[in-house]
């Protein structure tokens, strides 16, 4: 080896590494058509409800997953730690948001208790049930045996789900080929 080239790799193995790219979460930067493991089974993503408060960061994310013919909701719910909620979709009729109890029984067997309510912004990509920038408004109900209702109501329309809390260790995404 000449001097030369030793100096080189002296000069080389002294320059700073490059920053890293940052790490995006996954939790909030998937997109429709990444795929998402839940419990071991595969979903693509087909739609994404983005809340937030205006001016502020978004706070809870609804993806539309479709495993076949099936169509689930992930909730994910940011803050210290995030909560994961994987939900059903039901089908069932109310008229007015103002007339939203504070205590459900669903099919005579389940009954659910408020948890909390609030108003947000939506923000929409894919198929969803919501359009982009209109007010929503978000219920939450806790049943027996870690059970959890949501009711959602934009512009006359309400949406019901019922579903449970997951891990968020159990929740993979992977991103499309597409990015």
């Amino acid at each position: 080896m000449s001097i030369f080239k030793r100096i080189g790799d002296i000069v080389r193995s002294n320059r700073p590494e490059p920053p890293a790219a940052p790490q995006l979460d996954p939790f909030e930067h998937s997109r429709p058509g990444d795929i998402v493991e839940v419990d071991l089974e595969q979903y693509v993503i087909s739609g994404k409800v983005t809340y937030f408060d205006r001016g502020y960061a978004p706070h809870r994310f609804a993806y539309y997953i479709r495993s076949g013919k099936e169509i689930r909701c992930l909730i994910v719910e940011k803050g210290r730690v995030n909560e994961c909620f994987l939900c059903s979709f039901l089908e069932g009729a109310l008229d007015d948001p103002n007339n939203v109890p504070t205590q459900l029984d669903v099919d005579g067997e389940t009954s659910y208790n408020l948890e909390h309510h609030r108003s947000d912004v939506t923000r929409t990509e894919g198929n969803t049930d919501f359009r982009t920038g209109d007010d929503v408004l978000f219920w939450r109900y806790l049943g027996a045996e870690n059970r959890y209702f949501f009711l959602q109501w934009q512009d006359g329309k309400f949406v019901a789900m019922e579903g449970e809390k997951i891990p968020p260790a159990d929740i993979k995404f992977m991103t499309s080929s597409g990015r």
